[in-house]
């Protein structure tokens, strides 16, 4: 089998079989194919697309080039859940531990952020001690302990994905949704749950910026779960507007912990209640969790009794975390210079643009445009305002968290460009818009 022929097929439109791509993947995993071959792979790709059953195969073919997690020592059925990013999604620091408040023991890995986008492991790193590296043998006797762990991939799980998508980066091909759907699953097979719950974002602070787009890469993700038989639900959610009010590391990290109390932003909480609920719908597999008005109430209870709270805490102190800053978020990472930003007039909020809001944290080192670039934990924003808002002339709309003058500068330069005013009401944005189901999920 050569590489040329391979990619000479799908140049001319034509369906790899199962054997082709797994040949290749293996092979560029190995190093044994350059990387000019992959990308010109990689390009057609892009170029022709993928056909389901070739969508598949590259999926797993990923998910096999390294390690697969198995948690059946923990749990008979597990269930993962995985965001598409968005501005202020701090969720998994909520719905992890709610639903490990339940009794469903959760096992995750997560990324660390890149650009705008946020990441859960630069969020749990404003905690002073906290281990992201927990790895093999230790990361499941956590998960069987305590019910709950939250760490960094593995290089070990889909290496082949970690070549590819980084070839994709500097090669124009990011936007191919083949290649978005088998990255995102390749790891969530790899990783070993049997549910999986897909939260993909859609609007101007996401990386799919339109419905239909939202749709498509979650019917994708759906049919690669099913056919690879994983129970999947992927749900569409807003990201024309942040999600809840802090976007920034520590500032995050608090919310979450207000949420875990029973408190934080509406539109958070019920994103989360959300969330959860379809997870554990999942683990029930159509005997347990079918009375929706019921597991919202079991979830809800978890919020206001402490029992969410409580595992998150524990999580902390598993992983090395200095468990005062939970008990006192007062003690996380703060900002030197807090102001606000005023409205400039009385008028109903029509647009918060979540892209703008973003690039107004990472002026403020919130974010990095290298993988290897420090982050600020102390700095971002609070955005106290949701679309359809009536606010009055000088009314604080966002609270700056800054450390540094010209970045301050730089940010409110940014949030001058990212709300749009209305003199009459504006209709408020959904939460979620649509959602998906593999056939095995009732």
């Amino acid at each position: 089998m050569r590489a040329i022929d391979i990619i000479a097929k799908k140049r001319d439109g034509l369906a790899l079989d199962k054997t082709e791509i797994d040949w290749f993947v293996q092979n560029y995993t190995l190093g044994s194919l350059p990387d000019y071959q992959a990308a010109a792979l990689l390009m057609a790709i892009y170029l022709r697309g993928m056909t389901r059953g070739e969508t598949v195969d590259l999926t797993l073919a990923m998910a096999d080039s390294g390690e697969r997690l198995d948690l059946s020592d923990i749990a008979d059925y597990c269930v993962d859940k995985h965001s598409s990013g968005g501005v202020g999604d701090k969720t998994t620091l909520i719905v992890l531990p709610l639903v490990a408040a339940c009794g469903l023991p959760v096992a995750k890995m997560s990324g660390r952020g890149l650009g705008f986008s946020g990441g859960t492991l630069d969020k749990l790193e404003s905690i002073p001690g906290f281990n992201v590296q927990i790895a093999g043998e230790r990361f499941k006797q956590q998960a069987k302990s305590i019910g709950l762990v939250l760490a960094g991939q593995s290089v070990a799980f889909a290496p082949a994905d970690g070549k590819f998508y980084a070839l994709r980066d500097v090669t124009a091909t990011v936007q191919s949704l083949p290649l978005i759907a088998s990255s995102i699953m390749s790891k969530k097979i790899a990783a070993g749950a049997q549910g999986i719950v897909l939260d993909v974002k859609m609007g101007s602070g996401a990386f799919m910026t339109t419905l239909d787009a939202a749709r498509e890469l979650a019917q994708a993700m759906v049919n690669i779960g099913a056919d690879a038989g994983r129970d999947v639900i992927a749900v569409i959610s807003d990201m024309n507007q942040p999600l809840g009010e802090a976007v920034g590391n520590a500032l995050e990290v608090i919310e979450a912990l207000d949420t875990l109390r029973g408190g934080g932003a509406d539109d958070l909480r019920e994103h989360c209640l959300a969330i959860a609920a379809h997870m554990l719908r999942l683990a029930g597999r159509g005997v347990r969790y079918t009375d929706n008005a019921e597991t919202r109430a079991l979830l809800e209870s978890k919020l206001h009794d402490g029992s969410a709270f409580a595992k998150f805490r524990e999580m902390v102190v598993a992983q090395g975390g200095d468990v005062q800053t939970i008990d006192d978020p007062t003690r996380l990472p703060q900002a030197r210079v807090i102001v606000p930003y005023r409205a400039p007039e009385s008028t109903y909020i029509a647009g918060v643009a979540a892209d703008a809001i973003a690039w107004g944290a990472f002026e403020l080192g919130a974010g990095r445009e290298q993988k290897d670039d420090a982050i600020d934990h102390a700095v971002g924003l609070q955005v106290h305002v949701k679309v359809g808002d009536r606010v009055e002339k000088g009314q604080p709309i966002v609270t700056i968290h800054a450390n540094d003058a010209d970045r301050l500068e730089r940010c409110i330069a940014r949030l001058d460009g990212a709300f749009t005013y209305s003199a009459t009401p504006v209709e408020r944005l959904p939460l979620f818009y649509d959602v998906f189901r593999s056939d095995s999920v009732s």
